[in-house]
């Protein structure tokens, strides 16, 4: 279980997460998933930890260098483009990010980030700079730049998500409840 979950009522959970926003250099528009994962190393590293090593590597070779445990990756529109493969989202979970903020994504990507237990936010990211010090609090519907004192106004989680998020995804739900149960 992740330590920046709050469990209360209803079997739902109240969310705040804080971290600093890491943006990758040189793009923030379409960063496809062999951008964020190497197609070098996709088959080549098993192991989900050496492979969040190279996360985001080709367009930033600093990029997994500068996340603590917490951090945002922060995007632009159309974040996980191009493969359904769930490497992409794998290395993004195993690189210890918090969630993954970005103004839209590829559908098979946001699909295989819940899937994954990883938390993917659409917002605005364009204020949103290297370094800045985020606050996400899903209960009240907002991230709050700290570093700029700005909040960006986000949609409520689901109810699903939200359960799947709290039980590390879709695979981790199954095994908790023998199968697909949110009520």
């Amino acid at each position: 279980m992740d330590d920046n979950f709050i469990f209360l009522r209803y079997n739902l959970f109240i969310m705040k997460l804080i971290g600093k926003a890491r943006v990758p250099k040189n793009q923030r528009n379409d960063i496809n998933t062999d951008y964020i994962i190497s197609g070098r190393y996709k088959f080549k590293i098993q192991d989900p930890v050496e492979l969040a090593k190279h996360v985001m590597e080709d367009l930033d070779p600093e990029f997994y260098g500068r996340i603590q445990k917490g951090d945002f990756l922060v995007a632009g529109s159309n974040f996980g483009c191009g493969s359904s493969r769930e490497q992409a989202p794998m290395a993004i979970k195993y690189a210890n990010l918090g969630a993954v903020l970005a103004k839209s994504f590829a559908r098979i990507f946001y699909r295989n980030c819940f899937n994954l237990g990883i938390l993917a936010i659409e917002c605005d990211t364009d204020g949103i700079e290297e370094g800045n010090e985020l606050e996400v609090d899903l209960d009240g519907g907002k991230i709050t730049n700290k570093s700029k004192n700005k909040e960006i106004k986000i949609a409520p989680l689901p109810k699903t998500m939200q359960i799947l998020l709290a039980d590390g995804g879709l695979v981790e739900h199954f095994k908790k409840h023998g199968g697909f149960k949110v009520a």
